[in-house]
């Protein structure tokens, strides 16, 4: 083959290698975004995983799905790994990082599951692989012969690992409820809190309600969780004099759920969302932190 030929058929390699990655990306961010909770670290393993894709010897590989996906997966452990050291010295509660999801309700994936704000937060809690092992499985759908081979493990380990992981979320899972009802609870909310009214506030309240403010040392930011029902309602009423000041309410659908966006000259301050049960509002998320908010209010 001549140079030229040489040349073209490069470029056709090129060609189709890009194809198949753009067909594959929004699985391999969906993936790492879930494991990471964050869309810059996402992003960041996207472009990583496409550079080690343009230096693979492709010819070799018979399923460049489950490869690409091996490569995510596997990249987002070793992040995982390093991650927890990172967050030591964040200040105040650590919250995943919304995302806009009204254009693309499944962020990429076949169902919208460890979407939500409040199931992302306990994903934190588990090991990087029993992370990898669930989000593979009940986001993906991926069956167990191939979980156990992304994250090199045997099938009954990877099996066991899912459940591991379904156990530590049943509570949470269990208390989801309607999108038409976390939206009325969190404008009742809205509403009690402007007001300042925390009688009003306890009766939305579950007796175990949690506030989370991730604000990551940002002015008005609560640096530590609030819990019990009396003492949020109190907290939440303390400020409303002063915190809800020049701020418009706009609506959006954030990670699945229905989220309230603060907007204050133009720009979102917060995104405000909360977990339901049948006993009331569970957990208030409050993401507060700037570098958190510039997917919230637009489509990744």
């Amino acid at each position: 083959m001549t140079a030229v030929g040489d040349e073209r058929q490069v470029g056709t390699d090129l060609d189709e290698a890009v194809r198949i990655f753009a067909e594959q990306r929004g699985r391999l961010f969906g993936i790492a975004y879930r494991m990471l909770g964050t869309v810059s670290d996402a992003e960041d393993l996207v472009q990583e995983a496409w550079i080690r894709w343009q230096n693979t010897d492709r010819g070799d590989v018979e399923e460049p799905a489950a490869f690409l996906a091996t490569v995510i997966t596997r990249l987002s452990i070793n992040v995982l790994q390093s991650a927890r050291v990172k967050r030591e010295t964040y200040i105040g509660p650590w919250l995943p990082e919304p995302v806009n999801t009204e254009a693309d309700p499944t962020l990429g994936a076949e169902r919208a599951e460890a979407l939500q704000l409040a199931i992302l937060l306990l994903l934190e809690k588990l090991t990087p692989t029993e992370r990898a092992a669930y989000v593979l499985r009940e986001a993906f759908d991926y069956p167990y012969d191939r979980i156990a081979e992304v994250i090199s493990s045997s099938v009954v380990s990877a099996r066991q690992l899912v459940s591991r992981a379904r156990a530590h979320l049943a509570s949470a899972k269990r208390a989801q409820i309607s999108p038409s009802r976390q939206r009325r609870l969190l404008e009742a909310f809205l509403v009690a809190a402007r007001r300042g009214d925390a009688e009003e506030l306890e009766q939305l309240f579950a007796d175990d309600v949690v506030s989370y403010t991730d604000g990551n040392g940002v002015k008005l930011a609560a640096r530590i969780p609030v819990a019990g029902r009396g003492r949020v309602a109190k907290f939440v009423a303390a400020f409303s004099h002063h915190f809800w000041a020049g701020k418009v309410i706009t609506w959006a659908e954030v990670n699945g759920q229905p989220a309230a966006l603060l907007v204050e000259g133009g720009a979102v301050t917060t995104a405000v969302t909360v977990t339901v049960s049948g006993d009331g509002i569970e957990q208030l998320l409050w993401v507060m932190s700037p570098a958190k908010l510039g997917h919230a209010s637009e489509r990744f």
